[in-house]
């Protein structure tokens, strides 16, 4: 599904990625935990096509993507890997539903067919009161249940998720954990998700923790995965 073949990355001087090997299997649920400066948000931004490493690949559903062109790259991402962040990014000036219509549009969806997706999953994760609604007028976890929707927007394989709980209370970052693997189970989508939360870290398929841009160790907590390859 995700295969990461020796990525190593600099900024300036400082060695930020140091030949990181990573596979990463369909359906899974994998975490990578370590201490700031560890690397974790570079090698997920390089996994999602966001930033380019020095060297190594990243293949995706058979795709290499250092391969593509600029242009091809943003189609690929756009359809094939969805984003969640700490603080939503969503863009204030839009309702629910216009910020979670975004990803489709961009894709150049009619915009009805747009419409009835997003309202179809805001609806799934309990915000079909919110579809008018702007970013101020919904709390925070309403917030980050709309960026979750708008990943969802054109089904990718791929959710990346960059401290997806971090800036939420102890009862909406339950919830948003348990909803990653429902979406999980019933879409069988693939997620990586940066986190500090212990908590989030514990429930995941898959622990992987880095360490001054290396991976040190891997903790497994299931022998199969229901998604298989």
């Amino acid at each position: 599904m995700i295969e990461v073949k020796n990525i190593t990355k600099k900024f300036g001087t400082l060695q930020v990625l140091k030949g990181i090997d990573l596979n990463v299997k369909k359906g899974e649920i994998v975490s990578i935990v370590g201490t700031s400066g560890a690397g974790k948000t570079t090698l997920l931004q390089i996994i999602g096509t966001l930033d380019k490493a020095d060297t190594g690949s990243v293949i995706i559903n058979n795709q290499n993507v250092n391969l593509l062109n600029d242009t091809k790259l943003s189609d690929f991402r756009n359809q094939n890997i969805g984003f969640v962040f700490q603080f939503h990014q969503l863009l204030p000036e839009f309702t629910a539903l216009e910020n979670v219509m975004i990803p489709a549009l961009i894709r150049h969806t009619k915009e009805h067919e747009a419409r009835v997706r997003a309202k179809e999953l805001l609806d799934m994760l309990n915000l079909n009161a919110r579809l008018d609604h702007k970013p101020n007028e919904m709390s925070g976890g309403e917030k980050q249940r709309v960026a979750v929707a708008r990943a969802l927007m054109n089904n990718p394989s791929v959710i990346l998720a960059d401290e997806p709980s971090g800036s939420l209370d102890t009862e909406n970052k339950e919830e948003l954990h348990q909803l990653f693997f429902k979406l999980r189970n019933a879409l069988g989508q693939t997620f990586i998700i940066v986190t500090h939360d212990e908590h989030l870290a514990s429930i995941t398929d898959r622990i992987i923790h880095m360490k001054d841009g290396a991976i040190i160790e891997q903790d497994s907590f299931i022998d199969n995965l229901s998604y298989a390859e």
